[in-house]
């Protein structure tokens, strides 16, 4: 038989779990009604020609457990900040004084935290897509060594068996960090 080879399973699961991680990051841009400086993370601004998160245009500050502020820094992209929060579809209304931008976080209805939970499940599902797309990678990169000769059958199993179990883990943490958003969420 020729060399040994064998799939990096670290890698496998460090893959999986950038997806978790980009799941995460969506859901600290849901809102759920507490003011969070992470619900502006989302939002891009069109700035000196070129498009650039808001966070490069100003200091997003929360002095209050229902309000969201904005430094902007320079004083010409108070109303391009102001159009991008508007168009977010955050369903915030900034309030401009000079170059502070005031973000009142308003109450959640009932209507609103149900349509927040089924974005929060969009989310969920395309991160549970991108954990089967990493695994199907892997299976596939294991026929390949097998058929190539470099893995035994046996090896084949064992491998996609662990892969199985790294898949079933980080999906594990998926469904969790869904159920948990959407406690945040449901809470009055």
């Amino acid at each position: 038989m020729a060399d040994q080879k064998t799939l990096d399973i670290e890698d496998v699961e460090r893959r999986m779990r950038g997806a978790l991680q980009a799941l995460k990051q969506e859901f600290s841009g849901l809102r759920t009604g507490r003011a969070s400086a992470g619900l502006l993370d989302p939002i891009m601004v069109e700035a000196y020609g070129q498009t650039m998160p808001l966070n490069q245009v100003g200091t997003v500050g929360v002095p209050e457990p229902r309000m969201i502020t904005v430094q902007v820094w320079d004083k010409g992209m108070v109303s391009a900040v102001d159009k991008a929060i508007r168009s977010s579809g955050l369903g915030l209304n900034p309030n401009v004084d000079g170059t502070l931008i005031r973000l009142p976080i308003p109450e959640l209805n009932q209507e609103r935290r149900t349509e927040l939970t089924k974005i929060a499940a969009k989310y969920t599902e395309q991160a549970r897509v991108a954990i089967r797309n990493v695994r199907r990678d892997a299976m596939d990169e294991l026929k390949r060594l097998e058929k190539d000769g470099h893995m035994s059958q046996d090896d084949h199993k064992v491998a996609a068996d662990k892969v199985q179990k790294v898949t079933d883990k980080v999906i594990g943490e998926v469904d969790a960090a869904l159920a948990h958003k959407e406690g945040e969420i449901m809470q009055v």
